[in-house]
């Protein structure tokens, strides 16, 4: 892949090229959002040991103060992504959003506070059930549960053949979340089972319409930021420009097949954001 000055890539397609153009054209009116586990944080075994890649949070800072927006847009909680992240007290971070559970939650670095709707009475219920429930079908040998707050995730990375747990848990845990009107997003080896009404393509939209955006990069990993390609891809067919990044291609072939950008992991999304923030720096 070629390269334009400061190490840019150049997209692959033509609409990627004009969002990399209008965001270097107009920087305060554009928005750099961005998931956490897989593009900010390596992927772990157990997600509660991910932390941001050591160049994450130095790049955002430098980035942050050169554009109108930097958001985090993430399944997790948004306290725990703060946390994990190092986000909380930066310098050059005193507005960074980070929007948990899908949007759900909200975390503003102007106030370090975290605003959230009460938790949906079907999470409740299934956190009661779901240990029974995985040891009554047999699938509780190598899965695992993880507490989300306002969502739970059935992890299959641990089993023997976690390809084979993941597509064996599909259809019974979607009867169960149905069952406590709760969803089931898939991901890379989980299964999260969530309130539904809630993306990261309507958390992104709300934001970027709340920030006046006129451009916006987006990078995500997995299947749950196929929403937000959704709506950068919809703001580009109404003649706003936008630019998709992949972190990393081979569990999510889905996502690499509608990119602009893909990058091999966290540590390439992180050399992309310095070297962002340098062709934004003045001179």
């Amino acid at each position: 892949m070629g390269t334009r000055p400061h190490d840019l890539p150049i997209p692959v397609t033509a609409a990627g090229r004009e969002g990399l153009d209008a965001l270097l054209r107009a920087p305060r009116r554009s928005v750099v959002a961005l998931d956490f586990d897989g593009t900010l944080a390596d992927i772990v075994p157990d997600p509660d040991q991910a932390r941001a890649h050591p160049g994450a949070v130095p790049a955002l800072a430098a980035l942050a103060p050169e554009v109108a927006s930097v958001a985090v847009v993430t399944g997790r909680p948004a306290g725990v992504a703060v946390r994990y992240g190092g986000f909380a007290g930066v310098p050059g971070l005193e507005h960074l959003v980070v929007l948990g559970h899908y949007g759900a939650e909200r975390w503003d670095a102007v106030t370090g506070s975290v605003h959230a709707p009460a938790e949906h009475p079907g999470v409740a219920a299934l956190r009661a059930e779901l240990p029974g429930f995985l040891e009554s079908i047999g699938a509780w040998r190598g899965t695992w549960i993880e507490e989300k707050g306002r969502a739970l995730a059935v992890h299959t990375r641990r089993a023997a053949d976690p390809a084979a747990a993941f597509e064996a848990l599909r259809e019974p845990l979607a009867e169960l979340a149905a069952r406590h009107g709760l969803m089931v997003e898939p991901g890379r080896a989980v299964l999260e089972l969530r309130p539904p009404g809630m993306d990261k393509g309507v958390a992104l939209t709300g934001f970027l319409e709340e920030a006046g955006a006129e451009a916006v990069l987006y990078a995500g990993d997995d299947l749950g930021d196929l929403a937000a390609y959704s709506a950068v891809e919809k703001r580009r067919a109404d003649g706003l420009p936008g630019l998709l990044v992949c972190s990393g291609s081979a569990e999510v072939p889905e996502l690499a097949a509608r990119a602009d950008i893909v990058l091999a992991g966290p540590a390439e999304v992180v050399a992309l954001l310095a070297a962002l923030a340098a062709a934004l720096r003045p001179a």
